[in-house]
């Protein structure tokens, strides 16, 4: 099937949801495709989010990541990633946690494909 077809419409439209039971982290799912499980969506970090409880991420599907806006600290790799960099990161390299003293949104693409 894939991804539902969409014309350009407002983010701000689509509410941001908990994510993960991280306090202050959340996202909004841009799209989505139901067969494979591929999303797209944006991840917001409040100021002073500290993903440290969720410990070092691995994934089975690629991920892609633009820093859209702040800047995110690396805890593991003792280093900050800032607005305009971008990731991506094959099914099981690890990354993060992350705390992000002043906030931060991304913009990522999950492909399980």
């Amino acid at each position: 099937m894939g991804k539902q077809e969409f014309e350009f419409f407002d983010p701000d439209l689509i509410p941001w949801e908990p994510e993960a039971g991280i306090e202050g982290l959340y996202s909004k799912t841009l799209s989505r495709d139901p067969d494979s499980g591929s999303y797209t969506r944006l991840l917001k970090f409040l100021p002073g989010t500290d993903t440290s409880a969720a410990g070092v991420q691995r994934h089975d599907f690629w991920e892609e990541l633009w820093l859209v806006e702040g800047a995110i600290h690396d805890l593991t790799l003792d280093q900050t990633f800032t607005a305009g960099m971008y990731a991506c990161r094959p099914p099981g390299m690890a990354h993060g946690p992350w705390v992000s003293p002043g906030g931060a949104i991304t913009f990522e693409v999950r492909n399980y494909d």
